[in-house]
């Protein structure tokens, strides 16, 4: 990845991609899950910690059999179904994981497979006469008929935990890269008598990523099959492939998405709202027939009543919009509490930060803020209370109280053109 951030900590979706496939495991019922790192895996430690894993040191990297085999001690106690899975696969579903569960029931041990368009330089997976893993061969040791093939190993693998723990303990290191291979245990495992059975995966489900190439290549197929599912629910999106959601954003049918929007992590979109054009959402809640956008801006702690309108280069962060309340034009409401039915003028701005801290705006039902109004926070303005234009308020308004706070205008009749004439007759 040519990156101080750990590989599996790289997002699609705004989720890194270990995220994606915990949220995978934890969907098939998994129940205990270890992760796997190197000696310098602080962050990922931490980060599996905040999601409720255990961690395993693998002190030397010496293949991957040896990284799963890595785990021994952190499942000592444990007697079960052991499933390892790549923590680079963030498409991976809990569909995928529960078939790979399934198919070891019938054994005692599976293998995920999946049929490459493109084999490339993938492992291919050989199978017997009756259907079961024969062996894995690797691209560079296959002859010209076995890489004819398009059968795929996916990296995963469900057996008993103990006798998993077992077979790791035989492998053999007698290759020119001197490590420990995964792909070996099926084959101990057959002089045990185990047979290995096959769990079949969609190519997409199984896409690793090892560089920057390959992590925009996953966060494009996440976009695609998130957008049509979407289509699918019933969703309306004029130009699918300009919107971009994350990996949590959940929309209600009959919601209609503009073109060029872009949902950050934490948004919940009501039925029957509109997302116009070139708006961006993050941690926000919009709810049943209100409109966002054009060029809107909804950042965390939003939250947008029923029916309420937030319009072109409205910014809104921690605040809550009313029902049928309005802000259509060049606003800023942060810290906020706006009343059903109020309406914000173009220009208003909730003076809501002094540099240490952050004070609360409440704009009362039916209240009229007129343009380019300041708010000063905290400061409270009445129910059906107006704000003329161009006013600071810095004290609370009573309700259904004008409140004008702006200088007197002064004129100066022909002042203009006397200064126009001296300019002009400067040397």
């Amino acid at each position: 990845m040519k990156s101080a951030l750990p590989k599996v900590l790289h997002k699609v979706a705004g989720l890194p991609l270990l995220g994606h496939v915990v949220a995978a495991l934890r969907g098939a019922d998994v129940t205990r899950i270890v992760v796997v790192t190197s000696p310098a895996g602080d962050a990922v430690r931490e980060y599996a910690k905040a999601l409720g894993c255990d961690s395993s040191i693998q002190h030397q990297q010496l293949g991957t059999g040896h990284a799963a085999a890595s785990a021994r001690d952190a499942l000592a106690d444990f007697s079960g179904t052991l499933l390892i899975v790549n923590g680079d696969m963030p498409l991976v579903t809990a569909e995928v994981i529960a078939k790979c569960l399934a198919a070891q029931i019938r054994t005692g041990l599976a293998l995920l497979a999946f049929e490459a368009a493109d084999p490339g330089a993938y492992g291919r997976v050989l199978l017997t006469p009756d259907g079961f893993l024969n062996r894995i061969v690797e691209f560079k040791d296959a002859s010209e008929s076995e890489k004819g093939g398009a059968l795929c190993n996916a990296g995963c693998y469900a057996a008993d935990a103990q006798k998993f723990f077992h077979w790791a303990s035989l492998l053999k290191n007698n290759n020119a890269q001197g490590e420990y291979y995964l792909t070996d245990v099926p084959t101990l495992a057959r002089t045990d008598g185990v047979k290995c059975a096959l769990a079949m995966a969609d190519e997409v489900s199984v896409t690793g990523v090892n560089s920057r190439a390959e992590l925009a290549d996953a966060e494009a197929k996440f976009q695609q099959r998130r957008r049509a599912a979407l289509l699918t629910d019933g969703i309306t999106m004029i130009s699918p492939d300009t919107v971009f959601l994350s990996h949590d954003t959940q929309i209600e049918n009959d919601v209609e998405v503009e073109p060029f929007v872009v949902f950050g992590p934490g948004v919940s979109v009501k039925t029957g709202a509109r997302i116009r054009s070139h708006s961006h959402l993050e941690g926000a809640t919009v709810a049943s027939g209100a409109i966002i956008g054009p060029y809107a801006r909804l950042r965390p702690g939003a939250v947008i009543g029923e029916g309420a309108h937030i319009g072109n280069f409205v910014e809104v962060k921690n605040t809550v919009i009313g029902k049928g309340a309005k802000a259509n034009h060049l606003t800023y409401l942060g810290d906020a509490r706006v009343g059903a039915g109020a309406n914000i003028g173009a220009g208003t701005i909730t003076c809501n930060y002094d540099g240490f801290t952050k004070s609360i705006t409440e704009i009362g039902a039916g209240a009229f803020i007129g343009s380019d109004t300041s708010l000063v926070a905290p400061v409270k303005v009445g129910d059906g209370a107006i704000t003329a234009a161009g006013s600071v308020i810095t004290q609370d308004v009573a309700a259904d109280s004008l409140a004008i706070s702006r200088g007197s205008l002064t004129q100066k009749p022909g002042w203009a053109k006397a200064f126009r004439d001296k300019q002009k007759g400067k040397p």
